[in-house]
């Protein structure tokens, strides 16, 4: 019995430490990467504000080509929405919506995951002439865990773990447009 109540003393005390230590992690994260096209921005503005040209180049969307796709709206405009399920369980199951576009400079989205868990994320792009054949294009996205949950940013490394298929997928990018 003596036991028993030492190891819920120390299992508690785990716990309150988990805790505690939750409240001084950030809640926020956020990730970009930015690459270089050698096409004008209207060209690379007028390719990408279509939500389903993304199925072209990003990682998410070609990762399982048995996925099922639904479209409502009309594409390049705010509100259209793009879901998503996926019997793969890294791609689940949820849904994109534009939510803004600021001229050709910008495009807002709010990812909507439903499976295997349940959150809320926003993404944007944006467009900037370097030149006039050249635009720098920048994909983003921006996080919210909540606490207690936000603890597990000490132990996951979001920019590695989505910075490489954001890079992956502005390559893919690159190449369709450059070609």
């Amino acid at each position: 019995m003596k036991i028993l109540k030492i190891t819920l003393f120390i299992l508690a005390g785990i716990i309150a430490l988990f805790l505690i230590v939750a409240l001084f992690v950030e809640s926020d994260y956020a990730v970009y990467r930015q690459i270089e096209i050698n096409k004008s921005k209207p060209e690379v503005f007028e390719f990408t504000k279509y939500l389903k040209n993304q199925n072209q180049y990003s990682v998410w969307a070609t990762a399982d080509p048995n996925m099922k796709k639904e479209f409502h709206g009309t594409d390049g405009e705010v509100g259209f929405v793009s879901a998503w399920d996926s019997k793969i369980k890294d791609v689940g199951k949820g849904e994109q919506e534009i939510t803004k576009i600021t001229g050709s400079e910008r495009i807002d989205y709010e990812l909507r995951f439903i499976e295997p868990f349940e959150s809320k994320d926003l993404a944007y792009m944006t467009f900037e002439a370097v030149g006039d054949s050249t635009t720098s294009v920048k994909w983003g996205f921006d996080g919210h865990m909540k606490y207690p949950m936000n603890i597990m940013l000490l132990f996951m490394d979001f920019d590695e773990m989505l910075g490489k298929d954001l890079e992956m997928g502005l390559q893919n990018l690159k190449v369709i447009l450059e070609k």
